[in-house]
């Protein structure tokens, strides 16, 4: 039989399938995208791994080994194909979806936090020692949380040499290095290029983009995701959100630009991101997700804006009539369903993936790779549209909203606590903590001049009232809405608070803890639905303003 990639699809398209190596083979074989950053593959004659999709011509299955994530394929000594760009595919689902500690650990070690306080303070957050931590990581993805960080400095390295021209020892430790000679090392093990090499092979044409890219223009890059993406339905959900000082929309429909304000670990920021798509596989500078999938690093660009959920405590709704994505409940799903992958429709098969660019200033720039993370929770890039569209596209009732609107995405936040304190108070009110409480920036921009005010601030300003229960009960801890919380626990903590409204619950437990399956109080959201009932609800939503609005004015597959 010919070495040469055959065209026909992978048969199978459940997690269970995946854990198949022949079924993995299959899509190595026929370089189906829809596997980009839910596994990677190393050739030993090589000494490579590379994305699923690689355009190379495939190996023969004997030197083929398979890894959950691209921090285990460098681990066992292989280095990023240079075609490829492995590192810039779209983060793994599963990370997002499990609600168990691997999927937490996964999560905050793409927000840095090894970066930041070491795995002692990983396995505090998560409530397990960091012998624990580290044997459970790898027997789940084949690596530990320092090789998953690693992978992750790696990457944001990478883009930030081939996108600036940031002096290399500049570079090191805003990619998280301890020192040079670690990110000399790492560099020259993930790459087998030393730095200088790695710059010098970026595209000519971004020489210009380079040069351009200093700390007070910005970082350029580019937000990977894959499948269909309906950018107007999220555009439309944060312009309706937006509040002044903190956050701005600007432009016509199709052709948008979202800005807004960071609270980070080490400063702040400003993120600009354009509504209008790249398609094909992003790799070159794009950058994908997150820790430990797909490398870890996820720079993908910048940062986003939690935001959101700007609805009253009464309506359960962000923004205006934008609904919550619910409640819901158990903390995602990471049974077998969790990820499946359907044969895609022709609408799928039409939309490969493809990138968001967006421009990224930081004060810090240590905070890079946390404000990737973030925005891609923001605006869910890191989802499996294949697997939510199979299981909603089979339901009568939501199969023509699926067909209407392929990859319909179920927005999170950038900031958890700041988001928290929206879903409670709306959006005037949250207008008016942002001018009374909120950080005037060192530089303001535009528009743009206040970051949301942090939960303590609010806490001893305002006391009184479910806010000031919520905003101490998050400066002191007793409440966590980080990217490794429990979302059982936060949303019993959440109820307990007295006066909290059951659907601001549901709007946070959505947006906030990034749960995608959550039925709000009072919506018709059955149980067969699962485990994505938050994109249920954003398909109805979605449905019941378009039936406001008229259908001139939809939202649907012409308009992407």
């Amino acid at each position: 039989m010919s070495d040469s990639r055959q065209p026909r699809r992978p048969r199978r398209r459940t997690l269970g399938s995946v854990i198949d190596e022949d079924t993995r083979y299959e899509a190595v074989r026929s370089r189906d995208a829809r596997f980009d950053g839910e596994f990677f593959f190393a050739v030993e004659t090589t000494g490579i791994y590379c994305r699923p999709s690689c355009p190379a011509v495939t190996p023969k299955r004997r030197n083929v080994r398979f890894y959950a994530t691209a921090a285990a394929a460098q681990s066992s000594g292989f280095r990023a194909c240079r075609r490829c760009r492995p590192d810039a595919v779209p983060g793994s689902a599963a990370w997002n979806v499990r609600a168990d500690v691997v999927g937490r650990a996964m999560r905050l070690i793409g927000d840095g936090v090894v970066d930041r306080e070491g795995v002692g303070g990983l396995a505090v957050r998560l409530g397990y020692s960091a012998r624990q931590v580290q044997r459970q990581l790898t027997a789940e993805v084949g690596a530990g949380p320092v090789a998953l960080a690693r992978a992750q400095r790696a990457h944001t390295a990478r883009v930030l040499l081939q996108t600036t021209d940031l002096p290399i020892t500049e570079i090191a430790f805003a990619a998280g290095f301890a020192s040079v000679r670690q990110f000399n090392d790492t560099i020259r093990a993930v790459y087998a290029s030393t730095p200088s090499e790695l710059r010098a092979a970026a595209p000519r044409t971004g020489s210009a983009a380079r040069r351009a890219a200093t700390p007070g223009a910005g970082i350029p890059l580019r937000l990977a995701y894959r499948g269909p993406y309906q950018t107007a339905a999220v555009f439309d959900l944060l312009a309706g959100e937006a509040i002044p000082g903190i956050e701005d929309i600007s432009g016509v429909r199709g052709h948008r630009t979202y800005r807004r304000t960071l609270r980070l670990p080490y400063g702040t920021g400003i993120v600009a991101v354009e509504e209008s798509r790249g398609s094909g596989s992003g790799a070159g500078m794009s950058t994908g997700a997150g820790a430990g999938t797909s490398t870890g690093a996820g720079t993908a660009t910048g940062t986003g804006t939690g935001s959101g959920a700007g609805t009253g405590s009464g309506t359960g709704s962000v923004g205006t009539a934008r609904t919550s994505k619910g409640t819901g409940a158990g903390g995602g799903a990471s049974n077998g369903t969790g990820v499946a992958k359907g044969r895609p429709g022709p609408t799928h098969a039409a939309h490969p993936g493809g990138w968001l660019d967006a421009r990224l200033h930081l004060t810090d720039l240590r905070d890079l790779t946390t404000a990737v993370q973030r925005l891609r929770r923001l605006l869910d890039l890191d989802a499996d549209p294949y697997a939510v569209d199979e299981r909603l596209g089979a339901d009568e009732r939501l199969a023509p909203l699926v067909v209407a609107r392929p990859g319909l995405r179920s927005p999170g936040a950038a900031d958890p606590d700041e988001l928290a304190v929206r879903a409670l108070v709306g959006e005037a009110e949250a207008e008016r903590l942002v001018r009374r409480y909120g950080k005037v920036l060192d530089a303001p921009c535009g528009p743009l001049t206040h970051v949301f005010p942090e939960a303590a601030v609010l806490a001893e300003a305002e006391p009184d009232g479910t806010l000031g229960a919520l905003t101490a009960a998050l400066a002191d801890g007793t409440l966590r809405l980080d990217a490794g919380a429990d979302r059982d626990d936060a949303e019993a903590e959440l109820c307990a608070l007295p006066g909290m409204d059951p659907r601001a619950a549901a709007v946070i437990r959505t947006r906030a803890l990034g749960d995608p399956d959550v039925a709000p109080p009072g919506e018709d959201v059955p149980d067969a639905w699962r485990p994505w009932r938050s994109y249920a609800v954003q398909h109805l939503r979605v449905a019941r303003e378009l039936e406001g609005e008229g259908e001139g004015e939809g939202e649907g597959g012409p308009r992407e």
